[in-house]
């Protein structure tokens, strides 16, 4: 067997201290379910894994716990409380013409409400749904948006506070649809907004109780779970100085671990695919952010060079001349202190000092004078990395992070040879460093290209290929059992697609298209029986999937159960009131005979 590495013996150690002196740090946990009340009306359990919340560090950092958060990481997700609703104007109302819909926002017994109504000619309702906000999610940078829940499920609301204007609008993506109350808050979202959220494994945006552990990101979202540290602190044992082993500090990490921790959420892609069994709260920071996630795009062409800087913070810094000057050593955290943000006034002298630890005064070509009389003066960030507005977000504006020495800079000839021998038709922005010749595995590649063929159709026969190599050495795979039964259904064998599909839903884990495909190959076959019960089953699933519970009703006419389809309308009106067409129709179940 081979001798444990240092570091790994010492996190050993600290691991078996752990469970023997879990009593000294128990307090701890006490003080943390008692302090955390004032956020749910129900005590806070001990977060899992490990994690301790950031209370639990502050007793030692209270200086650096206070100064985070003012971030605004630090302020991402909080409680709606009278004291906040102080600051912005709480009562707003916007009509929508196209849909002849009113949304508003107004505050009633200190509790901030969202409503979306529609009236009749004589101006006398003819639907209102109602609902309290209980969490706000941002900072106020560019706005606010707030969090609704239903029962064990979390869903925006239809408006947002939008900090420029100082005023409420439809919140982004409403635009394109109107989502009403049942826009779910997913994982992959929500990971990147909150500190420790409980997302269900299974579940269209449905959460434990309370979903959140912690509600901001905090600590040990950059740090990792403090409880080794925590215990070690307790007992006394402070002797490792800056390189304590038991917590993970970005700095000391290789430039590319440490990039990792803040491309999990500043980082988009084309496509972010989990890893196979693995979920986003199993990344941990200082660990390869691949094991648990993929980050792939599809390589740009000098006649369309990337476009999009949204959320592709640390792509844009790669084609910088700074970040391959370097030779990669620049990272994220050499300009930007997790622990600090400074105001507006502060960030054009606060930037510039970062700058100045690689270039010299003498290193700009502008003259000083020039440089003094804009306005803010003297701001490298402003010239050489200026902000945009943002189009898919009404009222908002993002920092380029490509550094340009001038605004007409050409990409560089690097952006176009990003790909590998191994994976030569996308890029892997986050391979484990020292394997970047090594492509994600099989499964992975084969839901990226398939998300991928929407906009990008020549991505479907290599997801066709790919599939019919994994049927051969990945059968096991619900994945790739439910990718053959879609296949088969739209080739119209829709026998073959069956099998596969119910083979799919054996291995599981359930997924609504799962259900949804078996039930339209059950229907081709007249087997509409079978697809109802089908349908039944996936509902609980996804309770809020307006088009799960519609298609069941329309099946339910065709085979003429119409007791069962008025029962399925009044379930379907009283969850989504906005639908129109199937009040209408409600409507006419309630004036006719069932049968």
């Amino acid at each position: 067997m081979p001798a444990m590495a240092p570091r790994s013996l010492v996190a050993a150690t600290v691991f078996l201290l752990t469970l023997a002196y879990f009593p000294v740090v128990y307090p701890i946990f006490a003080q943390l379910k008692q302090g955390n009340t004032e956020d749910r009306k129900t005590p806070v359990p001990v977060p899992r894994d490990g994690h301790v919340g950031s209370k639990a560090c502050a007793q030692c950092h209270m200086d650096i716990y206070h100064e985070f958060s003012r971030t605004s990481m630090g302020r991402s997700v909080f409680p709606v409380t009278p004291e906040f609703l102080k600051t912005l104007p709480a009562s707003a109302s916007i009509h929508d013409e196209k849909l002849n819909r009113y949304l508003e926002v107004y505050v009633r017994d200190g509790k901030l409400y969202q409503s979306e109504y529609e009236m009749n000619p004589d101006g006398k309702d003819v639907f209102r749904d109602a609902h309290e906000m209980e969490w706000i999610i941002g900072a106020g940078d560019n706005g606010l948006s707030a969090i609704t829940s239903k029962g064990d499920y979390l869903f925006q609301g239809p408006l947002s506070f939008y900090s420029k204007p100082r005023s409420w609008g439809l919140s982004p993506g409403y635009e394109f649809g109107n989502y009403g109350f049942n826009r779910p808050i997913l994982p992959g979202c929500i990971f990147c907004h909150s500190g420790q959220p409980k997302p269900a494994a299974e579940g269209n945006g449905r959460f434990a109780d309370p979903p959140f552990a912690e509600m901001a990101i905090g600590c040990e979202n950059c740090h990792g779970p403090g409880i080794a540290h925590v215990t070690l602190m307790q007992m006394g044992s402070a002797g490792f100085g800056k390189n304590d082993p038991s917590i993970v500090n970005p700095a000391h990490l290789a430039p590319a671990l440490s990039d990792n921790i803040c491309i999990s959420c500043h980082q988009t892609g084309d496509v972010r695919v989990l890893q196979p069994g693995k979920d986003y709260g199993d990344f941990r920071p200082g660990e390869p952010l691949d094991n648990t996630l993929a980050i792939l795009m599809v390589p740009p062409k000098r006649e369309s060079p990337p476009q999009s800087d949204l959320l592709e913070h640390y792509y844009s810094m790669t084609l910088s001349k700074c970040y391959r000057a370097s030779g990669g050593r620049l990272s994220c955290i050499t300009c930007h202190d997790p622990h600090v943000e400074p105001s507006r006034e502060e960030a054009p002298a606060y930037f510039a000092k970062k700058c100045l630890s690689c270039h010299a005064e003498r290193s700009c070509t502008l003259p000083l004078e020039v440089r003094q009389h804009n306005t803010p003066p003297d701001d490298c960030a402003g010239c050489h990395m200026p902000k945009r507005d943002v189009q898919e977000i009404s009222h908002s504006s993002i920092t380029n992070h490509r550094i340009l020495a001038r605004a007409d800079e050409p990409f560089p000839e690097a952006a176009f040879h990003q790909t590998t021998p191994a994976l030569p038709d996308l890029i892997h922005l986050n391979p484990v460093p020292g394997r970047e010749d090594i492509p994600p595995p099989a499964l992975t590649l084969l839901q990226a290209y398939g998300e991928l063929t929407d906009k990008n159709p020549e991505y479907f026969p290599r997801y066709v290929a790919l599939l019919d190599k994994l049927k051969q050495t990945e059968p096991g795979s619900a994945l790739v059992q439910a990718g053959l039964g879609h296949r088969h259904l739209q080739a119209g064998k829709f026998e073959e697609a069956i099998a596969h599909l119910q083979r799919a839903l054996e291995i599981g884990p359930p997924q609504t298209l799962f259900y949804t495909d078996l039930a339209q190959a059950l229907v081709k076959l007249d087997r509409s029986d079978e697809a109802v019960a089908v349908l039944q089953k996936a509902i609980p699933l996804d309770p809020f999937n307006s088009t799960l519970q519609r298609t069941l009703v329309f099946r339910l006419i065709q085979l003429k159960r119409y007791a069962e389809a008025a029962a399925a309308m009044e379930s379907y009106v009283e969850r989504f009131p906005g639908d129109s067409v199937m009040r209408q129709m409600l409507n006419l179940a309630r004036s006719g005979p069932s049968k």
